[in-house]
């Protein structure tokens, strides 16, 4: 047992867990966004769900990761490209969140989140968005599965990195939802941070490596300049309630 805990698995844990932490913030997101569409009180639920089953789902491909390994495999050629299992799946995942993002941009953006909220109340059931969660998370853990793998051969480091980084996402999915959903413009820069994730999905899928330090520093711009505007306008606030009623 006390081999278990030495210096390197502690501290191959704690990068694991950092790592699966911050690979996470964009499934936290789509949660999000995808949880919006139930009735308030089912939304912490869906989410809880979603994740344990989506952990369950992490931890099966842990344990099958030569399975995982084979899906480098190539599956078929179209147009004179060979993809592999890995990268159709990619290629897959990636066009059903640039779908969802762009979708829900256009509601937004044209004003019917109203209009639709009704009708996706009764048509969007528990089961089907628990299952979006579930694909969407195994396709963004395929490649911090694999970079986990390559970073440590000991199993239990990995399962357990993984079930801090899901609790660490339930603890702060409810929060972070209910703070994307009251702030539209929040909420745009959040859609359009998937639209991202599904072109980056998509060039994966298509064998292309597009470098994601440029990515995730323009996400990190944005939202530099959005706590810029969120400043502005609570001093705006603070300014017109020290004015009073009249402006005075």
């Amino acid at each position: 047992m006390e081999a278990l805990f030495t210096v390197e698995n502690l501290v191959a844990l704690l990068t694991l867990t950092v790592l699966e932490i911050v690979l996470g913030v964009d499934n936290i997101i789509f949660l999000a966004i995808v949880t919006s569409s139930l009735p308030e009180d089912k939304q912490p639920f869906a989410r809880r769900v979603g994740l344990a089953l989506a952990l369950l789902g992490r931890i099966i491909m842990v344990l099958g990761i030569s399975w995982l390994m084979q899906l480098d495999t190539e599956l078929l050629t179209i147009m004179g490209h060979s993809f592999s299992a890995e990268e159709v799946i990619l290629l897959g995942g990636g066009i059903f969140l640039l779908y969802k993002a762009v979708t829900e941009i256009y509601k937004t953006t044209e004003l019917k989140e109203e209009e639709h909220k009704t009708t996706e109340a009764k048509t969007s059931s528990m089961a089907g968005i628990i299952a979006q969660i579930v694909v969407v998370d195994m396709i963004f853990a395929i490649d911090s599965v694999l970079t986990a793998v390559g970073l440590t051969q000991e199993v239990w480091i990995i399962i357990v990195a993984m079930t801090i980084a899901i609790g660490v996402m339930m603890f702060f999915a409810e929060p972070l939802s209910k703070f994307i959903n009251e702030h539209p413009s929040l909420k745009m820069l959040a859609l359009s941070f998937l639209v991202l994730v599904g072109v980056l999905l998509i060039s994966d899928g298509f064998g292309e490596d597009i470098n994601r330090s440029y990515v995730y520093f323009a996400i990190l711009f944005s939202l530099g300049v959005e706590a810029l505007n969120f400043r502005r306008e609570a001093n705006l606030r603070r300014q017109l309630a020290e004015k009073g009623p009249t402006g005075v």
